[in-house]
């Protein structure tokens, strides 16, 4: 299983949960199984960044990228301006 910590934003999607635990060998798993949970969060995670041990998905494998038991993931929600 993989930590995954939730922003404040995202909080209310996931009632109020600081951190949920996901199951999945890729990130995308990750995500997929935390969207059959928490439906609402569907609309946001597009709109997320996402970190795997600190490190941002798009620089490896993006959501394909493997997850290891034990991992923590991180969201962030994308900010806009300039």
């Amino acid at each position: 299983m993989t930590r995954v910590r939730i922003p404040p934003t995202l909080r209310e999607q996931t009632g109020g949960q600081r951190e949920l635990v996901a199951e999945g060998d890729t990130v995308r798993d990750l995500l997929d199984d935390l969207m059959s949970r928490f439906p609402a969060l569907e609309d946001q995670l597009p709109f997320a960044n996402v970190y795997l041990e600190g490190e941002d998905v798009r620089t490896l494998d993006g959501l394909d990228t493997e997850v290891n038991p034990g991992s923590t993931v991180i969201l962030l929600p994308a900010m806009a301006g300039g």
